[in-house]
């Protein structure tokens, strides 16, 4: 009898950490099925790429009913809004809908597809669950919500063997933080209160997702890991 293909579904994964946690996660064996908006020229073409608004309730019901087993769901989708726009109504509302509201209507369109292979969702919440944000209070609205997001299906779904969990990236290198990185005054702020003194990568985002969702995190659900060089602790 033959094995059953390891799916997994990464969102916003045509781009930084979720095109890292896709390539991760395809290394270990996965068929890595990315959906978003966005896409890098150079994404490998063993990826494959669908596009999808997560915000789309009835896309995201077709797009989940041609996976009948998804062994990992990894939602990074994700946006943020400067120069003041995520304290008009319209900004803090976009920001909230993608970041949270997508990451629960994803979820809860591949439950039963999770529940058929007994699969692990992680969801991208970030050191800005913890922290308020003076620029951007949607942003870091939304990533606290995640954190209660992920510790309510991981209650909900366990009896289904479903697990949850989170990852909480600090000041990672993408497109996402370029403007405080490429910021020197933000940057060496930020530098300084970062105990192992580095830019974080995407891949250092992956290889701890990749870990959740394997069978060495069989009996860790609920928990919030914190990918951030130490930022949260200082």
């Amino acid at each position: 009898m033959s094995t059953p293909e390891k799916v997994a579904v990464i969102t916003g994964g045509g781009s930084g950490i979720g095109r890292a946690c896709a390539e991760a996660l395809a290394a270990r064996g996965y068929r890595a099925v990315c959906c978003g908006l966005d896409r890098d020229d150079d994404a490998p073409p063993e990826l494959e790429f669908v596009r999808l608004d997560v915000t789309d309730e009835r896309a995201l019901g077709e797009f989940a009913a041609n996976l009948p087993r998804v062994a990992a769901l990894v939602n990074c989708a994700g946006m943020i809004l400067h120069e003041g726009r995520e304290f008009s109504a319209d900004g803090f509302r976009r920001v909230i809908d993608v970041n949270l509201v997508g990451t629960q209507l994803v979820t809860v369109a591949l439950r039963n597809a999770l529940g058929a292979a007994r699969g692990s969702v992680v969801n991208l919440a970030s050191v800005w669950s913890f922290f308020g944000s003076p620029r951007n209070p949607a942003y870091a609205a939304s990533k606290g919500a995640v954190v209660q997001i992920t510790r309510s299906h991981a209650v909900a779904f366990a009896t289904e063997g479903i697990r949850v969990n989170a990852v909480a990236p600090g000041w990672i290198d993408t497109r996402l933080a370029a403007g405080a990185i490429r910021n020197p005054e933000r940057s060496a702020a930020i530098m300084a209160r970062i105990p192992l003194g580095r830019w974080g990568t995407p891949s250092d985002v992956a290889d701890v997702v990749a870990f959740l969702v394997s069978d060495q995190a069989r009996y860790v659900t609920g928990a919030v890991l914190a990918v951030d060089g130490g930022y949260g602790i200082v």
